[in-house]
Parts: structure tokens; C-alpha cells; sequence
């Protein structure tokens, strides 16, 4: 990993042409993912949960997570980023602690949502600003780049409207923020909208009915970066679910029989 992954990763966050962040939830997923051409890993709370038998939502502590990130920060040569919830803590100074704290770690960026987890309630717009222009000041006192993105999670948890979510983004763009991300808008062409509204490269999540759009149709709205959140680690749970069902429920193996080959694992992992 270079001494400042900071550069590297921002450079990939180009309007229009985005890139895809893949979300990691253990070594050997970050190590496939970065083996097999993904520019950049991410952590994912809700992937990472599972892997403890936890709920997504604020069920992750902030040592945890910071710990998990290290990991795959140590396991793979592409930038790492962190999905941290609400920058664990709901004062600005905690957002601060959270940014120097994952600079520490190697990370080289975090991602900071709008939520007083563990519930969906959305933490006041001004307070919501100065989480953000609190992190924002620490991540530029830090010794290297390093990239802040603010969420707006109140459209995805229903608890505000698009064009709140639009307000908020421009106050965290105003903060200081690096790049934003509204998930999930009611529709996909609301990307297009979002992207208009800020200067700031946007994040967009390829999960729902968005994973029926290609990158290009993403590109096109002028969307910088495609990450998956825990997209990815459901697809492998969905895979248990059905398995399990099958070999509990009918007493049939055969859904065991598409997994991938150990050798193509193996080669992907020591790649």
C-alpha cells in the first residue's frame, strides 16, 4: 500500500466517468475483488455486521470498524475506504476523532452519513453541516490526502424528501466535503438531478432497482463513483439462504454444485 493512497483514490472520482468502489467484507472478498481489476475497496457496515452476526445500524463500534479496515488496508495494494455510519459518535468532535483515527489506519478516505443511528431518525440540517465541516477540518490537518464524503440518508430511510436531501448536500459541499452521496433517490434519473445540483463528484449505489442500470447509464448522469454497500455480501447470503433451504428443507444438495472452483479462488487470492 503506498505511504498516501489519498491521490490515487481521488483521482478516480471523475464526473462521468465513474469508477467502481467495490465493498469488501473480509480479506479474502477484498483480496478477490482488487485481484480481479476493482481500482479501490471499501468497507461496508452492514457487510461487516453480518460477518459478526450483527444487524446492520449502528451495531459496529468504532474500534471494530477500525480494525476491520486495517485489515483490509494491510491485504490489498488499491486505496481503502470506510463506510463508518455516522461517524460513530453524534457530536462534530467525534466525526473529527473518526477522520484522524481512520488517517491511522491507512484509509484513505471515510464516508459519513446524516443518521443518529441506531435509528433512522436524520440529525438536524445545521448540526448535519457541522459534523461535516468538523470532519472536513480534521481530514485537512491531516499529514496526507484524504477523502470525506458526506451522505444524506434520510431519502433511502424515509425521513426526508429529495430536494432536502439536495439542501443538505449543498451545506455539506459548503462544509467542506470531498464528494457526496444521496442513495438510492426515488428514481434513477434523479441522479442526473443530483449531480447538477453540486460541484462535487457524486456517489451513487448499484443495489435495489439501480442494478438494472449499467455504468455507462451512470456515467451518463454524471455520476463519479458507483459503490455497492452490502449489494455484494447479500448475494452471497442469498446464496447460503437458498443452499440451506434446499439441503434443511428438501434434503437436496444440488445447489452446491455451482459454487466456483477452489483453484480459481486460490489463484485469485495469491494473485
Amino acid at each position: 500500500m503506498p505511504h498516501d493512497p489519498g491521490p490515487a483514490f481521488r483521482a478516480l472520482h471523475i464526473p462521468g466517468d465513474p469508477f467502481i468502489l467495490a465493498n469488501a467484507w473480509d480479506i479474502g472478498s477484498a483480496k478477490m475483488l482488487a485481484a480481479m481489476g476493482a481500482p479501490a475497496i471499501a468497507t461496508s457496515s452492514a457487510a461487516h455486521a453480518f460477518t459478526l452476526g450483527r444487524p446492520d445500524m449502528g451495531h459496529v463500534t468504532r474500534d471494530e470498524a477500525l480494525s476491520h479496515a486495517a485489515d483490509l488496508v494491510a491485504a490489498v495494494s488499491v486505496p481503502v475506504s470506510g463506510d463508518f455510519e455516522n461517524g460513530f459518535g453524534d457530536a462534530p468532535e467525534d466525526c473529527a476523532e473518526t477522520v484522524r483515527l481512520a488517517c491511522e489506519a491507512g484509509l484513505a478516505g471515510i464516508s459519513i452519513e446524516d443518521t443518529a443511528l441506531p435509528a433512522a431518525t436524520p440529525y438536524a440540517a445545521d448540526l448535519a453541516a457541522e459534523r461535516i465541516k468538523a470532519a472536513s477540518a480534521a481530514a485537512r490537518d491531516l499529514p496526507r490526502d484524504f477523502v470525506l464524503v458526506a451522505r444524506a440518508d434520510g431519502v433511502m430511510n424515509g425521513q426526508y424528501d429529495l430536494a432536502e436531501a439536495i439542501r443538505r448536500i449543498q451545506a455539506y459541499e459548503a462544509a467542506g466535503a470531498d464528494c457526496v452521496y444521496i442513495p438510492l433517490p426515488p428514481q434513477f434519473s434523479d441522479l442526473a438531478t443530483i449531480c447538477a445540483a453540486t460541484a462535487l463528484p457524486v456517489n451513487a449505489l448499484a443495489a435495489g432497482p439501480f442494478t438494472a442500470h449499467s455504468r455507462r447509464d451512470f456515467a451518463k448522469a454524471g455520476v463519479a463513483r458507483i459503490s455497492l454497500g452490502s449489494a455484494l455480501a447479500r448475494v452471497t447470503h442469498r446464496a447460503i439462504h437458498d443452499a440451506a433451504q434446499q439441503m434443511f428443507g428438501e434434503g437436496r444438495f444440488d445447489s452446491l454444485g455451482n459454487g466456483i472452483s477452489g483453484d480459481t479462488i486460490d489463484a485469485l487470492l495469491t494473485k
